[in-house]
């Protein structure tokens, strides 16, 4: 690997660049935090060579919005729950505006 590939993953918002230690801090949680939300199938780590748990941006700002939702009273599970479904709703609504989308083009005189 090149130093231009390794500067690369820093823009990639998979890249598990995070231990658990650091991933706790940046969300002022604990790793025991980050293992339930694991647990509850929120989010999976990646692991490095060693077996240690590595977290991506993409999984932090999941892990940050389930934090949000458990600060505000919801049981983890709950939380998890409802991430979960929110995006599902906001995958089906993409799909659905595509869906739109290809029968506008179809038909454009159908859509006015």
């Amino acid at each position: 690997m090149t130093a231009d590939d390794s500067y690369g993953r820093l823009d990639d918002e998979d890249y598990p660049a995070y231990t658990m230690g650091r991933a706790a801090e940046m969300l002022g949680t604990t790793p025991g935090f980050l293992r339930a939300i694991g647990e509850a199938r929120l989010i999976t780590p990646l692991r490095s060579e060693g077996g240690h748990r590595r977290y991506s941006r993409y999984q932090l700002k999941v892990a940050a919005r389930a934090r949000e939702l458990v600060d505000q009273g919801t049981p983890i599970e709950a939380a998890c729950r409802i991430i979960i479904l929110e995006d599902q709703l906001e995958e089906a609504q993409r799909i659905n505006a595509e869906y739109r989308r290809a029968a506008e083009s179809a038909n454009p005189t159908a859509a006015g």
